[in-house]
């Protein structure tokens, strides 16, 4: 598969695999089981060519603990529908993954699934840091044609250019915060979710969806050449699948650069 974006970067420039993302892709292949955008499942055998330590320089110098997933709270319900989740994804049906299960509350169906895609998106984003650097990457784009500017409520109120690697981890931290905070994701049994809910997490979901823009168009060839097109590629059927199923995005520019590819998988399943 061709990348979806056009890249700067060459495939021969990601020849060798820094020791570093072995442990993160170990992580990926426990987390996101591959499938086919058809919805098969997918066999595959990588052969990794890795470098001297002391060779390669990390040009992100950021931490990569600042990338690791998150457990998801909640009591048994959480808990369930994570197996549930877990054990739909192993049969290969990407469609049936994302549809809330008879029975089940639609605000902890979603809780649990944004949990999920942010701990997805830490360690397809994790493994290719090293590649995304503030000299690489001055400006969070997806192509050209779209930039995204960061704005909180605390510490951006204004929209707010940075380059991609900050605005990833303003993101993700953000994310985070809202994940910890017991007035969003409550973890005691019996407590209500704030009716402000579902509407923060459409804004959590299109937020995230900036990070897999990113990463297929500028760092599509770094994702192949790290055998990581297969995860990356289910990990975002997964994600615009369950968008569509639960009405996150509002219009086809939600899309932006990568409208067509979403239209593919939305026909394949």
């Amino acid at each position: 598969m061709e990348s979806p974006c056009s890249s700067p970067h060459t495939a021969s420039m990601f020849r060798y695999l820094n020791p570093k993302s072995l442990l993160t892709m170990q992580q990926l292949e426990t987390t996101i089981i591959p499938v086919s955008l058809s919805g098969e499942p997918l066999m595959f055998v990588d052969e990794l060519t890795l470098a001297n330590p002391g060779t390669l320089v990390n040009s992100n110098q950021r931490t990569r603990n600042q990338f690791r997933p998150r457990v998801g709270k909640g009591g048994s319900a959480s808990y369930q529908l994570r197996q549930y989740a877990e054990v739909t994804l192993g049969g290969g049906s990407l469609r049936k993954v994302v549809k809330l299960p008879e029975g089940e509350d639609e605000n902890e169906w979603l809780a649990v699934n944004m949990v999920d895609f942010y701990n997805q998106i830490n360690l397809l984003y994790g493994a290719i840091t090293e590649f995304c650097s503030p000299q690489s990457c001055p400006e969070m784009k997806a192509t050209d044609e779209f930039e995204y500017l960061w704005q909180d409520s605390e510490n951006y109120k204004r929209p707010t250019k940075m380059p991609a690697p900050a605005y990833i981890e303003q993101l993700m931290s953000w994310v985070q915060a809202n994940i910890d905070n017991e007035q969003v994701l409550p973890s005691k049994i019996g407590v209500p979710f704030p009716k402000s809910f579902p509407a923060l997490v459409r804004q959590i979901f299109k937020r995230m969806y900036r990070v897999y823009a990113h990463i297929y168009c500028h760092h599509y060839p770094v994702i192949r050449e790290l055998g990581l097109e297969p995860h990356l590629n289910t990990s975002f059927k997964q994600y615009v699948l369950f968008v569509d199923e639960h009405g996150l995005a509002s219009g086809r520019d939600y899309w932006g650069p990568l409208g067509d590819l979403v239209d593919s998988m939305l026909k394949s399943d």
